[in-house]
């Protein structure tokens, strides 16, 4: 049976962990549980809730920066934001709806590394990290950054801990860069283009002047289940290309847009309401929950390779497919299996990316690598980097991989 261990603050969250070094007792750490389901299941007999860890703390609008602890929610950090027309512009993935768990926190986001569709244009995760606060797996209290970028010297850790699912450090602060909301959204549809079309379209509109801050494409089985009408009813498949910013701005940059796109299909155009709607469906994976038992992959590939690796898994399992970052973020639904294709999926990316395994059962999770393998020289520096910051593997053993 699992003990929960969940101390108030900082300090008793460093005697905890210093304790279960000593006695070399692996520890589940999980603030908010939203991500409980993401990685491999967790098998610890102990579990380590810093849910208590929460609260924005220094938040200096006019600065662009926010400071909040670890297990605060992110609605609760996004509705601080929101005050002041500002937001995380790496428009972190709420996993909740596709995972089934709770709304997630702020350092499940910085540790889990997932961006959303914004990440073609602002960059990711770790490009906003500007600093944190952490407990090592020796329970030593450790910093790294600063609130400002020039402030920051040293080992940028944050590029370690961003995306690293909470097995080196557990998190107690966060700093991390905001940038303002934009005014307005459009997303200018092209209508009715196949895969291949698609992504030269989005390449196009990419490679334009036109400041894209989003660029996807969803076939017509994916298109059907989204919530928007114009998308769900248009009869076939959509690609979608966002931008945003200022009203007069995104009217006449939208407007050059469809100049620039008419060629490939159809058009048309959401306005700001319907686009955030539609962009959240594409962020959160939610356009994929077509049937209960369905298994989800995430591949991030050259934009140039999306099409190859998602026709061959479709052919092989019966996927279903949309595209995100211009074509380069191919997410796969597939019919249940028990080792959830995995096999298929990494021959079809075959060294030219990585492929996490985001949804499907706890013991299919045991049994397959849910993240990429590394290759032994990367998987060596791995352990040794793990080795510097937990010696005795007990913060979320196995999470990543089973050796570490």
């Amino acid at each position: 049976m699992t003990e929960t261990l969940k101390p108030q603050d900082e300090e008793q969250l460093a005697e905890v962990v210093a304790w279960a070094a000593a006695e070399e007792q692996p520890m589940d750490v999980v603030g908010g549980g939203s991500r409980d389901a993401l990685g491999r299941p967790p098998g610890a007999g102990f579990r380590l809730d810093v849910s208590a860890l929460s609260g924005v703390g220094q938040y200096e609008p006019a600065e662009l920066v926010l400071s909040a602890a670890a297990a605060t929610p992110l609605s609760e950090v996004e509705a601080a934001l929101s005050e002041y027309r500002q937001h995380l512009a790496f428009e972190p993935v709420d996993t909740g709806p596709l995972l089934g768990g709770a709304g997630g926190t702020l350092g499940g986001a910085v540790a889990a590394g997932l961006a959303g569709p914004r990440r073609i244009h602002s960059g990711g995760v770790r490009d906003h990290l500007l600093g944190f606060r952490a407990i090592s797996g020796r329970g030593e209290v450790f910093k790294a950054g600063g609130r400002v970028v020039k402030n920051v010297t040293g080992f940028d850790l944050g590029k370690l801990i961003a995306g690293s699912m909470g097995t080196l450090a557990v998190m107690t602060d966060i700093t991390l860069k905001v940038l303002p909301a934009p005014e307005e959204t459009v997303t200018v549809l092209v209508l009715g283009a196949d895969d291949r079309e698609a992504v030269h379209a989005m390449t196009e509109a990419l490679g334009s002047a036109h400041d894209v801050t989003g660029a996807a494409h969803l076939p017509a089985a994916v298109a059907r289940h989204s919530r928007v009408g114009a998308v769900a009813g248009a009869g076939g498949a959509v690609t979608a290309i966002r931008v945003e910013g200022p009203a007069p701005s995104v009217a006449a940059r939208a407007a050059a847009l469809a100049a620039l796109l008419g060629r490939h299909g159809e058009l048309a155009e959401l306005d700001t309401a319907p686009s955030q709607a539609l962009w959240r469906e594409i962020r959160d994976g939610t356009l994929l929950l077509f049937e209960d038992d369905v298994q989800v992959w995430r591949v991030s590939v050259p934009p140039s390779e999306g099409v190859r690796i998602a026709t061959v898994v479709a052919g092989a399992t019966e996927a279903e497919v949309y595209y995100d970052w211009g074509g380069g973020l191919v997410w796969l639904a597939l019919p249940p299996r028990p080792d959830a294709a995995h096999d298929i999926v990494r021959r079809a990316v075959g060294g030219n990316g990585h492929a996490t395994l985001i949804r499907a059962p706890a013991q299919v999770r045991a049994a397959v690598p849910v993240f990429e393998p590394p290759p032994p020289p990367l998987a060596a520096l791995s352990a040794r980097v793990k080795d510097a910051f937990d010696p005795a593997r007990v913060l979320n053993r196995g999470r990543m991989y089973a050796d570490l």
